[in-house]
């Protein structure tokens, strides 16, 4: 069957909107709400060297993409002080594969040619923090996933380009930039996105470089020729770092059974990784790590006119503060095989709308299904035997508790999480997994 898409196009409107222009970037995106958060950080710490780095980090921030002119989305009040954010935060993230102004390797012929210009929204992932700020879920959409995509406001300011019936997700970017994406999610969640930003190949090697590296854990060895660099990675942990953590974040070959959807997992392991790092890991606790990275994000990322006032920023990190790990939630939005195309998927939507639901509602969610393709669960650490003694007599032992299974979401008093079917995959930032390799 041909890999082409489809392509079903409904009648031009015109409209008077405008919008500001995207920039020509390729992402991993995933990691919104850690990016944040560090920027909360900076932003809240005491003394002038943490005022001089907060400005010199807000000061970065790149021009915004209008969002407030599209259907249904109204103006982001001015936040007068440091705080929370009121309510809770849908925040979308998309990256190009775009080689436009990437630099090095991507300035040769057949790097152009493989995309330039605004490139197609490769990775895109929705953060939502709950109104409570206790939990928090990131859905991860595929980008082979075949969608109907919304008419959506010319980029340049030239009225509106056309929808289609049905389309490649990932064409959404190309066709009518970030708010386009951002229009196409809406459609298909039923939630309102007022934030978003575009992250670029760049800022992946930076922001890994900032926090010297993250480490994730394989099961088996990851080679992939077609990633750059190339990736040869043993089995066990490894330490990721520049531009062999974007390759590990891009690579599809190389992880699970070589699909998008093993890529979605994969990605979930090494944010889950991540997440553990900064939380947990003395990031928060060390300034250097924390100005380096809320600067490399902020120097790496596009974001919507609503998320670049720095205030917000802050804001919505300091939503973070109350989610634990075991309430954060990586997901891929439920899918299966297009029976038209094997190259493609399509909504599974008995799934799609018991997540939907969820979404809208701000209602917190139990994953019940696997990790996903190209993640398993890591094993349990392996303790070396003590040395053979004559043992003293002791009193008698409490009895041991079974192992318990991955933590939980914990729901607000009063409040049910919802269990997921089996068909969403994925898993919370507590849960230690390991990336299998396409072998």
């Amino acid at each position: 069957m041909t890999d082409a898409p489809r392509h079903h196009e409904r009648d031009q409107r015109t409209s008077a909107v405008r919008h500001g222009r995207l920039p020509q970037r390729r992402a991993i995106g995933a990691i919104a709400k850690i990016l944040v958060a560090i920027v909360a950080v900076v932003a809240v710490s005491a003394g002038s060297v943490a005022a001089y780095a907060f400005w010199d980090v807000t000061r970065s921030i790149k021009k915004g993409v209008e969002l407030v002119a599209l259907p249904g989305h109204t103006a982001q009040q001015s936040i007068p002080s440091v705080g929370a954010i009121s309510g809770g935060v849908n925040l979308l993230l998309a990256g190009t594969d775009t080689r436009s102004n990437q630099g090095g390797i991507y300035d040769l012929q057949q790097e152009q040619d493989a995309s330039t210009g605004a490139g197609n929204n490769d990775v895109t992932m929705l953060l939502h923090i709950a109104q409570d700020h206790k939990s928090a879920m990131v859905i991860s959409f595929p980008r082979d996933l075949m969608v109907p995509i919304p008419d959506c406001p010319d980029p340049n300011g030239n009225g509106t380009i056309s929808g289609s019936d049905l389309d490649m997700f990932n064409t959404a970017l190309s066709r009518g930039g970030l708010a386009c994406v951002v229009l196409t999610v809406e459609k298909l969640t039923g939630a309102q996105i007022p934030f978003a930003a575009a992250v670029d190949f760049n800022g992946v090697s930076a922001m890994s470089n900032a926090i010297g590296g993250v480490t994730v854990c394989l099961a088996t060895p990851v080679t992939d020729e077609y990633t750059n660099p190339p990736l040869d990675l043993p089995a066990g942990e490894n330490t990721l770092v520049g531009d062999q953590a974007l390759s590990f974040l891009r690579s599809r070959h190389g992880v699970g059974d070589g699909s998008d959807l093993g890529r979605i997992s994969n990605q979930q392991v090494f944010l889950s990784a991540l997440a553990r790092k900064v939380v947990s890991g003395g990031v928060l606790s060390n300034p250097v790590q924390l100005y380096g990275l809320a600067k490399a994000a902020v120097k790496n990322i596009t974001p919507s006119q609503s998320l670049a006032n720095p205030t917000t920023l802050v804001q919505i990190g300091l939503a973070m503060k109350e989610t634990g790990l075991g309430n954060m939630v990586f997901m891929q939005y439920p899918v299966y095989s297009d029976p038209d195309n094997a190259n493609r998927v399509v909504v599974n939507q008995d799934a799609a709308d018991t997540l939907n639901n969820a979404l809208v509602k701000d209602l917190p969610v139990q994953l019940t299904g696997t990790t996903g393709r190209a993640a398993e669960t890591a094993p349990a650490p392996t303790l070396s035997p003590a040395p053979t003694t004559t043992p003293a007599p002791t009193a008698p032992s409490a009895p041991t508790s079974p192992a318990t299974p991955a933590p939980a979401v914990t729901p607000t008093p009063g409040q049910t999480s919802v269990p997921l079917p089996a068909d969403i995959t994925g898993q919370t930032a507590a849960q230690q997994t390991c990336t299998k390799g396409n072998n």
